[in-house]
């Protein structure tokens, strides 16, 4: 696995996940503060598509994940 598919599982998972505890229709409905989250993970991609940064790609890179291309 690289570096670019556990990004793309990971940003996805949490999106899916604070969608899960923050929309009230939900049956894992916890607050909808949780939907916070979603926006954070929502602004942390984009601000990445422009500075070539991302927080979980330099942790990825230090537990020896290989990059993806």
């Amino acid at each position: 696995m690289t570096t670019n598919r556990l990004i793309r599982m990971f940003a996805g998972s949490f999106v899916l996940l604070s969608l899960a505890l923050g929309i009230p229709g939900s049956p894992l409905f916890v607050s909808s503060n949780w939907l916070w989250f979603t926006a954070f993970v929502g602004v942390n991609l984009l601000q990445s598509s422009f500075t070539r940064f991302c927080p979980l790609e330099t942790v990825l890179k230090r537990l020896g994940v290989r990059e993806g291309c």
